[in-house]
């Protein structure tokens, strides 16, 4: 198994690019079940999920090709409606299909994501919404199974979710383009990964109002067209790079960014020490000095990201000071602080609060990754502890960043992937 190798004390300087947000990209490959004619995406990023998403696709009878960084997902050979557990067991995002193959063939039959009972996870937002729109819903034998019954189409509808949620938005988004009459989702997710799943719709021939605030209003139509389009940088992956300047005391600048889905995380940034410049598609990153400690408080964007709050916290362990995170987004999204800690930070949890108390040395020793995020914070952490840090388990780390290992290395950190460590 694969493992990263890390000796710290690197100084980061240089461009890198950035590329295409993983999390609007899996969306878009999943609105090209919405047509028979081919959609052809540029900018997709290299990862382990959108992998596992054109193998889920691939399933069903969809035409996945890749040619470098474009995609072209072609379903008029659509054969089947179903989404096995073995795929969707190791990407919870895989429920997004769920919207699209309802609206298209009328039925779907999806595997509930990996260890979801539903209520936990606003898994049950997609389903309320769905059943507003129409559908019959059951669960059976750990799948949801989804059909219209005696009705052609679904039917538009105004849909209050209970709390905002990022893919049951783009689920309920989605399955509506091709309801009869007007569906208004109100509580909308913001976020602009939805934003950008809804161009790529509207250039596939939707008519979607408001995507970016919290009320989207989609109008019918009677089919969806292939097309091109272009997927948006990704934000969480420029804000790990940027942290991992700041955390080194670096000089780095983003190529192909989209500074203005970021402004939260650089205004923690600028807070903590940093000098910022950016134009429309880059930002640049100086550093000099130790960083601030800085109060981090996730919500929904635009607030700060969940996202980032694990990059957050390395960087406060090194800053001087004392920072406090508060996470209200995910019960569970504190399980690096055990492996931040074995690197020698000064860390305390109280329930959904961290106390990070900045140590001026951190010292490298092996850790595991334990979620995607959490491994990132890891890598950001061991660019600065003394002597080498070994992260396991980067299986985590390949499923949202491409390459990281060989584009920090472009910037100057002594970093190597290996087999045996």
């Amino acid at each position: 198994m694969d493992k990263l190798r890390i000796r710290g004390g690197q100084r980061l300087q240089g461009s890198v690019q950035v590329a295409g947000a993983k999390n609007a990209a899996l969306k878009m490959l999943a609105a090209g079940l919405l047509t028979r004619e081919e959609l052809t995406l540029a900018n997709v990023p290299h990862l382990a999920d959108i992998t596992t998403m054109a193998r889920l696709l691939a399933a069903m009878g969809v035409k996945v090709q890749r040619d470098g960084d474009t995609v072209t997902v072609g379903s008029a050979g659509l054969q089947s409606t179903e989404a096995s557990y073995d795929l969707v067991k190791t990407m919870r995002a895989s429920i997004v299909v769920l919207g699209p193959l309802l609206a298209r063939a009328g039925s779907a039959r999806v595997s509930l994501p990996g260890g979801c009972a539903i209520g936990a996870r606003p898994v049950d937002q997609h389903l309320k919404g769905l059943q507003a729109l129409g559908a019959q819903i059951r669960i059976e034998h750990g799948y949801v199974v989804a059909d219209l019954g005696a009705n052609r189409r679904l039917r538009g509808a105004r849909i209050v979710t209970d709390l905002v949620t990022v893919t049951g938005t783009e689920n309920l988004m989605m399955a509506a383009t091709l309801a009869d009459g007007e569906t208004v989702i109100e509580n909308a997710a913001r976020e602009p990964e939805v934003a950008d799943l809804a161009q790529c719709l509207n250039a596939m021939g939707a008519r979607i109002r408001g995507a970016g605030t919290d009320r989207i209003a989609i109008e019918g139509v009677d089919r969806l067209h292939g097309t091109h389009y272009r997927v948006m940088p990704d934000r969480i992956e420029s804000g790990s790079f940027l942290v991992a300047a700041a955390i080194t005391g670096g000089d780095v600048t983003l190529q192909g960014a989209a500074p203005a889905t970021l402004d939260a995380v650089l205004d923690k940034l600028r807070e903590a020490g940093a000098v910022i410049e950016q134009g429309e598609d880059w930002v640049r990153l100086r550093m000099t000095g130790r960083p601030r400690a800085v109060n981090v408080r996730t919500a929904p964007y635009p607030a700060f990201p969940t996202d980032m709050q694990a990059q957050f916290m390395a960087l406060g362990c090194v800053a001087e000071g004392v920072g406090t995170i508060v996470e209200t987004i995910f019960e569970n999204r504190f399980m690096h602080v055990l492996e931040l800690q074995r690197l020698g930070a000064d860390i305390h949890i109280d329930g959904n609060t961290a106390v990070v108390r900045g140590a001026a040395h951190l010292s490298g020793a092996r850790v595991m990754a334990t979620d995607l995020r959490a491994s990132a914070s890891l890598v950001i952490a061991g660019l600065v502890a003394e002597g080498d840090t070994v992260v396991d388990r980067i299986y985590h780390l390949d499923r949202g960043y491409e390459r990281m290992e060989q584009r920090l290395a472009q910037l100057g950190a002594r970093i190597e992937r290996v087999s045996h460590a």
